[in-house]
């Protein structure tokens, strides 16, 4: 098993915390998973992207034209960060706008729901819904009960599974 995903987004959409739930449930299947982030502007609502590489790799970085996976949970990533993913890569992009890619519109979901940062989750489900993730959903339930504080564990796996069922 080898994949490797890129994760892209802007500061406060939770870019981060779905990578440690991508990379969590890797860990929980006892695959060999590398990680990297950067965020330098996050804060300020910049640009944030963060890999995960699924198997056995040297190095975190995904080079340009090399990623299988791309979960986009803003769209104006999509040509920031896009050419680091092969050209036959599944992509993934939160926006209600049809294109070459797999979309949803999570943050409308997610504002249904009554808290818009639950889009990332509900983007995660729709894609691990769609196969496009090496994970089943129930290794991804179990890694968002295991990250997720307590307290926001049932929201987050409602948002995960109205992914899922979208």
């Amino acid at each position: 098993m080898k994949q490797q995903i890129i994760v892209s987004g802007m500061g406060g959409q939770g870019v981060l915390f779905l990578t440690r739930i991508i990379a969590g449930a890797g860990v929980d299947m006892g695959l060999e998973i590398f990680t990297s982030e950067t965020h330098g502007m996050a804060q300020r609502g910049g640009s944030v992207i963060s890999t995960v590489k699924v198997g056995r790799f040297h190095s975190p970085l995904i080079r340009s034209g090399q990623g299988d996976v791309g979960i986009f949970l803003h769209p104006q990533n999509l040509p920031v960060h896009g050419h680091l993913l092969r050209l036959d890569a599944r992509v993934l992009v939160n926006t209600p706008e049809k294109g070459p890619w797999y979309h949803l519109d999570a943050t409308a979901m997610a504002t249904e729901m009554g808290s818009p940062v639950l889009a990332n989750l509900i983007l995660l489900g729709y894609g691990v819904g769609k196969s496009l993730f090496f994970c089943s959903p129930q290794q991804v339930e179990r890694a968002i009960e295991t990250i997720s504080p307590e307290r926001f564990v049932e929201n987050n796996l409602k948002a995960f599974r109205r992914g899922l069922d979208a």
